[in-house]
């Protein structure tokens, strides 16, 4: 697969939500080209439930942006808790490669004793397994179904203006924390 100089993607984040059982979840879509704003995208999942698969899919398949898209990313393999995403059935969906970015290295022990705290732990847990392995390329920690990892690399240093989150997903983070708290958070 050839990379464009200028490789459109779709990252998604989620906001602050309240830590209350099924509470409601925001869920923040941007779109750019290479580090450029060009769109927005706007769901909802619940937290710790089983949608986030299906409303990233509902966000983007039969809208405007999904045909422009080279590949999506996702901030992580959940949201709102542990709202796992099914990234090979995301993947399949969409028919574009499907990236979660992570900051770090997860501690995936501590993330399986509190996933034995909700309900049917052993199948958020196959979701996880599902999401293949955790590469480290490039400065970049992801996971990712329907590319190589060497392409994924290369596109998240275009879609990088500096550090290690690519550009769609730090303003996914920093538009839905503003949205939903008045103001962006410095961590994004």
């Amino acid at each position: 697969m050839r990379l464009p100089s200028l490789p459109r993607v779709a990252g998604f984040d989620d906001a602050p939500f309240a830590k209350r059982p099924g509470a409601r979840v925001p869920l923040v879509g941007v779109v750019c080209a290479g580090t450029r704003f060009e769109g927005l995208v706007w769901g909802r999942v619940r937290k710790d439930g089983w949608t986030a698969t299906d409303e990233v899919c509902r966000l983007l398949v039969g809208g405007k942006f999904l045909p422009q898209l080279h590949l999506v990313l996702l901030d992580g393999i959940a949201f709102g808790g542990f709202n796992v995403v099914d990234l090979p059935r995301l993947a399949g969906t969409l028919g574009k490669p499907c990236v979660t970015v992570m900051r770090r290295l997860p501690d995936l022990e501590a993330m399986e004793r509190a996933l034995r705290h909700l309900p049917r732990p052993e199948r958020r847990l196959e979701l996880l397994r599902r999401a293949g392995p955790i590469h480290q390329r490039g400065g970049f920690t992801f996971q990712v179904q329907g590319a190589e990892p060497e392409w994924v690399a290369e596109a998240l240093k275009r879609l990088t203006d500096r550090g290690n989150v690519p550009e769609a997903l730090r303003l996914a983070h920093l538009i839905g924390s503003a949205v939903m708290t008045g103001e962006s958070s410095k961590r994004a």
